[in-house]
């Protein structure tokens, strides 16, 4: 079974820059579940996307317009929302911000 560290840091963990204004970093994670932090530049989009996991999401900052499944709606610090899986959803940011993503299964790709 792959696995994360049992403790991760938020300084010995790097930033990843995925393009666009968006940077991601790899908190914990097995098989089952995977736990991810996201941060948005002012503008930065989440393009239309689907993915076969559940996705359950706490907005810690920043005002974000989400779509999920055609459904639009204005998410802040303190909101939250969930992705049914291969639901096509995106985001767009507002005023800078982050995310802290929970997956399950894990998102094999993200470790890549």
């Amino acid at each position: 079974m792959i696995h994360s560290p049992a403790f991760q840091f938020d300084n010995d963990i790097p930033w990843q820059d995925l393009g666009n204004g968006i940077q991601r970093q790899m908190f914990g994670y097995d098989d089952r579940v995977m736990l991810v932090k996201v941060k948005f530049e002012a503008g930065a989009v989440g393009a239309m996307h689907s993915h076969p996991h559940s996705q359950v999401t706490y907005v810690v900052s920043g005002v974000h317009e989400m779509t999920i499944d055609g459904e639009v709606k204005q998410v802040k610090a303190g909101d939250g929302f969930y992705v049914l899986p291969n639901v096509l959803h995106s985001s767009y940011c507002i005023e800078p911000g982050i995310f802290i993503d929970v997956f399950s299964p894990h998102r094999e790709e993200f470790l890549k």
